[in-house]
């Protein structure tokens, strides 16, 4: 039962959508409505600025990070405890009950949810995402080139097969959700990164 209820917290706080209620707070429009339409950090930073921008990744990484603390140190969850509720949080996320089930691609979600399960592929995932948008500066290709290598690097430093389920499904999620900006990439119309 404690299972159940922890995975139904972590799909609720992964649901909470942190751009949509920072922007409303500062006055802004409705991000939805705004740049790309998605309510994630990237772009918040372009419609709303870097601080509000910024303030969304960590709010974002945070819904990630915290279910899963609480499973692994609150309640000792097993590995595939631990799993479910990455899964439930980053569900939360990308399919959000309070927006209608129409959330964000789920890529700062998913950082959080991977700080927790396997730190060191973080430091990977970080060069790995930095190289790509410094040279191409395309923060969906450097996604979606880092959820790809996510999978292979948790297998590689952790040695735990639930969390590379986890890992797997949330790695092709995140580039399922990248679809149209894969298109865009083809056709060279996707936006770049300005920093």
């Amino acid at each position: 039962m404690t299972l159940y209820i922890l995975i139904l917290a972590a799909y609720l706080i992964g649901a909470i959508p942190t751009g949509v209620i920072l922007t409303r707070l500062v006055g802004g429009e409705d991000i939805r409505s705004a740049g790309s339409g998605n309510i994630g950090a990237t772009n918040v930073y372009r419609v709303a600025g870097r601080k509000l921008g910024l303030i969304t990744l960590v709010g974002d990484c945070l819904k990630g990070v915290i279910p899963l603390l609480i499973g692994q140190y609150g309640f000792s969850l097993t590995e595939i405890g631990i799993a479910m509720v990455a899964l439930a949080a980053f569900i939360g996320h990308c399919y959000p009950v309070y927006l209608g089930f129409k959330g964000g691609k789920g890529v700062a979600t998913a950082l959080g949810i991977f700080l927790v399960l396997s730190p060191m592929s973080v430091l990977c995932l970080l060069g790995i995402f930095g190289v790509i948008l410094w040279k191409w500066r395309y923060i969906s290709l450097a996604s979606i080139s880092a959820a790809a290598s996510v999978p292979l690097l948790v297998f590689f430093f952790e040695s735990s097969v639930p969390y590379v389920v986890a890992t797997f499904i949330i790695a092709v999620l995140v580039i399922w959700k990248h679809s149209a900006n894969i298109e865009r990439l083809r056709n060279g119309s996707e936006n770049k990164f300005n920093i």
